[in-house]
């Protein structure tokens, strides 16, 4: 795979679920038309509207709303601070977008945050060229013979 292509792939697709999950709050979930079609009738959009208004209401803990979202987002933070593997990083911050999104502000950020920069540390370390040990010059002053 390309280097360009493996370094902002990553990005890319954080952008794609950003929107995907915008069109999924924008267009399901807080569209009136929507609401006023899942009073009167069940159908696919309202059982998916449904499971996503019930992600972020959940419950209150130590006093926090937080939902679902929230707690997977802090999970995947949790999981990006402690394996460092681009695909930890990604997942926190995917999850943080999605949150952030979806009511779920604090933790989202966070793990947004976390998964950002845990992302952009894991591929500035993997994409490093390595040091050639045995070039000749290698800085030294050398005495001429």
């Amino acid at each position: 795979m390309n280097r360009a292509l493996r370094l902002t792939l990553p990005w890319l697709s954080l952008i794609v679920i950003g929107v995907l999950v915008y069109a999924l709050r924008y267009t399901l979930v807080e569209s009136p038309d929507v609401a006023n079609l899942c009073e009167k009738s069940v159908g696919t959009e309202c059982a998916v509207r449904h499971i996503a208004v019930m992600g972020f209401i959940l419950g209150s803990t130590f006093g926090y709303q937080m939902g679902i979202y929230g707690w997977v987002a802090l999970a995947a933070a949790a999981a990006a601070l402690f394996w460092k593997k681009p695909v930890t990083a990604w997942l926190a911050a995917a999850a943080g977008v999605v949150a952030v999104v979806l009511y779920c502000f604090v933790p989202g950020a966070f793990a947004l945050l976390v998964g950002c920069l845990r992302l952009v540390r894991v591929q500035a370390t993997t994409s490093a060229t390595p040091v050639d040990h045995h070039r000749t010059g290698g800085g030294e002053i050398h005495a001429q013979p």
